[in-house]
């Protein structure tokens, strides 16, 4: 498994709970963290997503919400808007290509959501990546 993937599954993991306990300001990772080693590249950028999407959670849901027909955040399954939030935040605050990003969701939404999770995630996404290349399109040279 690659460095950046297993980051993601972590940080995932860590979104969830949080999302469960309803804390999404918590610096406390839990034991999820304990499968990276301090100061790995694997654990640093898990850490730069937990950080960007709690930072950013307001932006990066109301960017979903703006791209899904008919879904609030509040309706959506824990693990998928959390994939999305993951998702949303390396489209629009890292330079992760759209294509990676996308495709690291599916997958994301493959192992750990239903289903429907991989076109419900897919579909979002794209639609997140179009806004924001009508807002930016200077940026469309990024794929």
């Amino acid at each position: 498994m690659n460095v950046r993937r297993k980051a993601r599954e972590t940080a995932l993991q860590v979104l969830y709970r949080m999302d469960m306990a309803e804390d999404a300001a918590s610096e406390d990772y839990g034991g999820e963290m304990d499968g990276l080693a301090e100061g790995t590249e694997a654990r640093l950028y898990c850490e730069e997503l937990i950080k960007g999407v709690v930072d950013h959670r307001a932006e990066i849901d109301s960017a979903i919400e703006a791209n899904s027909d008919n879904w609030t955040i509040a309706r959506m399954a824990i693990v998928d808007r959390n994939i999305l939030r993951v998702a949303v935040y390396e489209l629009q605050y890292s330079d992760v290509p759209y294509k990676a990003a996308i495709d690291e969701a599916v997958e994301l939404a493959k192992k750990f959501g239903s289903a429907e999770s991989g076109a419900f995630i897919n579909g979002i996404v794209d639609n997140v990546w179009k806004s924001i290349e009508k807002e930016r399109p200077a940026r469309s040279n990024r794929v």
